[in-house]
């Protein structure tokens, strides 16, 4: 009679050892050689008219082998339904000699197993937790940035002449070329649209004057800031982290020279840029900026404060079964890894673990699920944004059958969901937390941003 038993190895580390005799599987061999021998088709027999004997002799080992394994993988499949272990990915066989499986000695036979049991999880560090939630304090230099970005983006584009100041709109072709400005032989041309401020300091001068079919020789690294050279290598096709861009050239002709017209600080211009709030006065519409400026910098406070969760219940002590799941990550893929690689792949591997383990906690504990209309209104959005806002009393049906389309898309559906699921998340931590204030700096807070991304 086949049976499992059970034996700790490690720290949450577990082996099982299945045991079959002859009468678990020879039976279920015998009737597999049968059905083999009316179904074989072998040259000098027909068809179902094969002696099993002859059957036993050509194909008996593997089918022998085959019935051994169907009824081990039924004994552990059954034990681990009636025990309920609450385990890593599936048990791992530990390897044995397979040559002691002989159809004509059949006899009793031992196939271990290795599991890795899930540690029992409490987030009881986050009462003791006190993260802080950065302020950043709107400045009134702030809001007149704010409002010079914003007569600019609102104004009206005319046509000029020539180049003469840092917010010239330039739409420009690139062409890959040499010292010289001779364009190297079938290289595509790129067209763009780029303000002169974009450029650094040290090259605007040799832009101004130019006018409509002048041209410059450039290299990309001398003529623009790292921000702004990341956007045009993209453009061009090149990879920022190839550092042989630096030394190509490229002539740049101006096609066309644009000047923004500023638009005026009047009650026409604050109801363009707030449509529907009747800001009537310019020290209104400076409250209606500092009021966005802010709820935009409460919003990545509020990611930066679900950073620091993020790090609080990732220090929460676990104790993993490590030997298991080295061995799983080795043998897991379809590759075979080596000590080295599963080695230098654990530490980061362990944090995701870690995470996934604390965060379906919190969710299963807390009842925390994600509806069906949460998902199309969730995808609603995600449309308006991508298409612009949709005016009441529109005919709005299109987009309801493209949510259709969306809501049996089974990836599409599982992005909306980890993204509703992992905001509902962070949202609750938060409940269980008093974040300090603390006012700081746009400065300080981008910089704090830049060494904790995820």
């Amino acid at each position: 009679m086949a049976s499992v038993t059970k034996e700790s190895i490690g720290n949450l580390h577990d082996k099982l050892t299945v045991k079959v005799s002859k009468e678990d599987y020879y039976p279920s061999f015998e009737k597999a050689i049968k059905e083999y021998s009316r179904k074989a088709n072998i040259p000098g027999f027909r068809k179902g008219m094969v002696p099993p004997g002859m059957v036993k002799k050509m194909y008996g080992a593997s089918i022998f082998y085959d019935e051994v394994i169907k009824v081990v993988e039924k004994e552990i499949r059954e034990y681990l339904d009636k025990e309920r272990p609450q385990i890593f990915a599936q048990p791992l066989p530990i390897e044995s000699d397979m040559r002691k499986l002989d159809m004509s000695n059949p006899a009793e036979y031992d196939f271990p197993f290795e599991i890795g049991l899930k540690p029992e999880i409490s987030i009881a560090g986050l009462s003791g937790a006190q993260p802080s939630f950065y302020k950043v304090k709107v400045l009134p230099h702030m809001i007149d940035e704010e409002i010079e970005k914003l007569v600019t983006k609102y104004g009206d584009m005319k046509d000029a002449e020539s180049v003469t100041v840092p917010e010239d709109v330039l739409n420009v072709t690139f062409e890959e070329s040499d010292a010289e400005g001779n364009p190297l032989p079938d290289v595509p041309s790129k067209d763009n649209s780029i303000l002169v401020k974009y450029f650094t300091e040290e090259f605007r001068p040799q832009l101004y004057g130019k006018k409509k079919d002048d041209f410059v020789v450039l290299q990309l690294q001398y003529a623009f800031p790292e921000k702004e050279r990341e956007w045009i290598l993209s453009d061009l096709g090149l990879d920022k982290d190839d550092p042989s861009y630096a030394e190509r050239y490229y002539k740049m002709t101006i096609t066309k020279i644009g000047l923004v017209e500023k638009k005026q600080l009047n009650e026409e211009f604050f109801n363009e840029v707030f449509p529907g709030q009747e800001i009537k006065t310019e020290e209104d519409f400076r409250n209606a900026i500092k009021a966005q400026l802010q709820h935009q910098w409460d919003a990545a406070s509020r990611e930066q404060l679900h950073d620091q969760l993020y790090h609080i219940l990732l220090e929460t002590p676990l104790q993993l079964p490590d030997e298991f799941l080295k061995r799983w990550i080795a043998i897991g893929s379809e590759k075979k890894k080596t000590e080295a690689e599963v080695e230098a792949e654990y530490p980061s591997f362990i944090n995701q673990l870690k995470w996934t383990l604390i965060s379906d906690k919190i969710i299963k504990d807390n009842k925390l699920d994600v509806s069906e209309d949460e998902l199309r209104n969730y995808m609603m959005e995600e449309i308006m944004r991508y298409f612009g806002q949709l005016k009441p009393g529109d005919n709005n049906q299109w987009v309801e059958n493209y949510i259709d389309r969306m809501m049996k898309d089974e990836k599409q559906v599982d992005s909306s969901y980890r993204r509703i699921i992992t905001g509902k998340l962070f949202n609750f931590i938060e409940t269980l937390v008093t974040p300090v204030e603390k006012e700081t700096t746009p400065e300080e807070f981008l910089d704090m941003q830049h060494h904790h991304e995820h």
